[in-house]
Parts: C-alpha cells; sequence; structure tokens
C-alpha cells in the first residue's frame, strides 16, 4: 500500500472530517493507496490538541504555512482556508512542489483563480484539485453512468442547487463567509456553487449565457459585541444558464441554485435531469432513493430505485445500508489519491473537481454578478 503524507492548512470542521476519513481507511479494503496526516497548520493553536491525541503520526503542528510547507516529509497538502488567502497559500503550496486538494472557490475571484491556474500550469508534476463530495454519494454515481451511457436522449432541461438554513436567524453573528473583503463579491456563489456544478461541469455541459438574480437578504447581523454590522455578501442565487451539450449539439437550460437561507431545508444537494429517453431526479433529502423515468412510446411512469452502499471506491459496508455525509468525504478522498497515484480517475464520476472545472464557475460566477448587476442575459 502507498502511502501519502498530507500536512493539513486549516484544521477546522472540514480538517477534522479528511482526518477522520483517513484514520478509518481500513473501511476501504481495495485501496492500494491511503492518506497519512503528518503536519496540520492552523493560527488557532487550540485545535492541536484533537489531532494530537487521536494520530500519532501528525509529527509537525505550527501557525506558520510557510514552516508546514518546507516540511520534506509532506508529500501533499489539504487547504481549507478563507477565501481571500487562497491564491497565496495554494500558489505557495504548487511551488513548493506539494500536491494540492483546495477548498472551493480556488480563488476569491477569477483573477486569482487565474493566477492558481498559470502556477499549476508551470509545475505539470504537481497534482491539483478542488473539493467537492457530492457526485460521491450513490444516487449521483448512477446518474454519472446514465449520462456516461447516452440513455438520456436529447436534454430537454437541468436543475441543480444546493440549499441549506444556516442563516435564517438574522441574530446570528456575522462570520467571514458574510464579508465581502475575506469571502468575495460572489457571496454564497463561492461558497456553495461548485457543489452545484459539479454534475453539469463533469458531464461535458457548458454554460454559454446566464441570467442571475442574487439575493442580499439579511442586511445586518451582529457583530458579537453588541453591534449590528453591514452583511453585504449575497444570501441567495438563482441562476438560468443556456447550456450546450456536446454530445448533441444541442442546448438547454439550466437551472442553479444556491441558498444560504431556505426555509425547511438543511443541507440539500438535488439534481434533475429531463431526456427525451431517460429523466432522473435525485435528493439528499432522501439519498437512498433514485427517481428514473425511461420512455419508450409508452406510459410515462416515475420508477423508484433505493440505492444503498453503491460507491466508486468498494467499502467493508454492506450494500444495503446507508452512505453518510463522512463517507462521502471519504470516497471524495479516495478519488484523489487514486488519481494522484494512478494518473486518471476510476470513471468519469469518480474524480474530483479539476483546476479547469473550477475556472468555469469562477467564469460563471463573475457572468452571473454582472446579469445580476445590470438586469440582463450576460454571455460566457
Amino acid at each position: 500500500m502507498k502511502t501519502i503524507r498530507f500536512g493539513i492548512i486549516g484544521g477546522g470542521l472540514m480538517g477534522r472530517e479528511f482526518a477522520s476519513a483517513a484514520a478509518r481507511w481500513c473501511h476501504l479494503p481495495k485501496m492500494d493507496v491511503r492518506p497519512e496526516i503528518v503536519a496540520v497548520c492552523d493560527k488557532n493553536p487550540a485545535l492541536f490538541e484533537w489531532y494530537q491525541n487521536h494520530f500519532p503520526s501528525v509529527k509537525q503542528t505550527t501557525d506558520d504555512y510557510r514552516a508546514l510547507l518546507a516540511n520534506e516529509n509532506v508529500d501533499a497538502v489539504y487547504i481549507a482556508v478563507p477565501h481571500n488567502l487562497h491564491r497565496e497559500v495554494y500558489c505557495a503550496a504548487i511551488d513548493a512542489g506539494k500536491h494540492l486538494m483546495g477548498e472551493k472557490p480556488f480563488g476569491i475571484d477569477l483573477p486569482a483563480n487565474e493566477t492558481i491556474l498559470a502556477t499549476a500550469a508551470r509545475h505539470k508534476d504537481v497534482f491539483v484539485r478542488c473539493c467537492s463530495q457530492m457526485p460521491f454519494l450513490p444516487g449521483v454515481q448512477h446518474i454519472g453512468k446514465i449520462i456516461e451511457s447516452g440513455e438520456l436522449g436529447q436534454v430537454i432541461e437541468v436543475e441543480t442547487g444546493f440549499l441549506h438554513s444556516s442563516d435564517m436567524n438574522a441574530d446570528k453573528p456575522i462570520n467571514w463567509k458574510r464579508m465581502v473583503e475575506i469571502n468575495g463579491r460572489y457571496g454564497v456563489l463561492g461558497d456553495l456553487g461548485m457543489h452545484a456544478c459539479h454534475v453539469p461541469f463533469r458531464a461535458g455541459w457548458r454554460p454559454r449565457n446566464v441570467r442571475a438574480i442574487l439575493s442580499n437578504i439579511v442586511k445586518q447581523r451582529p457583530d458579537g459585541k453588541g453591534k449590528l454590522v453591514p452583511c453585504e455578501t449575497w444570501d441567495n442565487g438563482t441562476l438560468l444558464c443556456e447550456t450546450l451539450d456536446p454530445a448533441t449539439g444541442e442546448t438547454f437550460p439550466w437551472t442553479f441554485k444556491a441558498f444560504r437561507i431556505a426555509p425547511g431545508e438543511k443541507n440539500t444537494w438535488y439534481v434533475k435531469i429531463l431526456g427525451t429517453k431517460t429523466s432522473v431526479r435525485w435528493s439528499t433529502k432522501n439519498p437512498k432513493r433514485l427517481e428514473v423515468l425511461r420512455y419508450d412510446g409508452g406510459e410515462q411512469t416515475w420508477g423508484r430505485i433505493d440505492v444503498g452502499v453503491d460507491t466508486a471506491f468498494e467499502s467493508i459496508t454492506g450494500g444495503i445500508f446507508e452512505l453518510g455525509f463522512s463517507d462521502a468525504v471519504q470516497q471524495m478522498w479516495a478519488g484523489y489519491v487514486y488519481e494522484l497515484v494512478h494518473g486518471q480517475p476510476k470513471s468519469k464520476f469518480a474524480g474530483c473537481v479539476t483546476p479547469a472545472e473550477a475556472n468555469l464557475s469562477h467564469k460563471l460566477f463573475t457572468a452571473a454578478l454582472e446579469s445580476n448587476e445590470n438586469h440582463s442575459t450576460v454571455n460566457l
């Protein structure tokens, strides 16, 4: 078994999820490569105790990412820092020769993203990918196979989205994701948008233009010190794109939603694709349930498939059970290290977001800002 030694830069929520996934790598019995956490960097030293208590392999803890990147025992890094730091830290990691898994949106804006891509282009031996675990859920793996098979026929319409209600409470104190100077002008699009883009982009569908409506619903939030301060980032975004399917040369409407304020939603990803031959719909509301409609000229009937643990990377869990968020994260990391070692993803929808796909999301979100401002349709 080949071991990839990882450093984590940003040891918070998702850093711990990655470390937990690495700790239970025995869950994936047929993997020939595994990650090992050897270093952690964070500005909050209180986080180090958890890593040190659970991971004897962690030999370095530091508040300076440069010190971690200088560590010769680190092969690759996972970086989960605020968006305004992406360009600086991602480029430094690539220049240091460390393979990179970076959080979305892969740069606070399009110029930052293009700088990261240019840096990666100068280091072709460094493997660079962006996080998004949605396609690794079994229902989406099934959808990916249907897309690849050509069963859809001509695509009629696509809807994808990521909805949650974490900002429903107007008294919730402001944090960096609600600050333009740190989160960026994209607002919710930069924070959540890649999750809604991943499946269409991986399918090869390309937006030609966009009409966007962005909403800043809670315009002030408590600062935690007894005052109200401006909250200027976009809470919700709805995009309608004319989208090209290269397989048929035809275009179709793609409706994209990324909401931080979605009543009744905890953390809902969904995909709906209508085709002339086959249609599919799936949501994390009921992640086992994949609905499929196959049309052969007779009655139009939605059928239901209960998908269990039918994952890209085989696990020890029985196929009749359900997959959870942490399992999807582990599958994503399996996809990353597999492609790093083998040079290509195990299958089309078992690969992580590429730099080119991240760049396309930036072009879409930049056009969406212009569309919303000018109340117009903007070409990409």
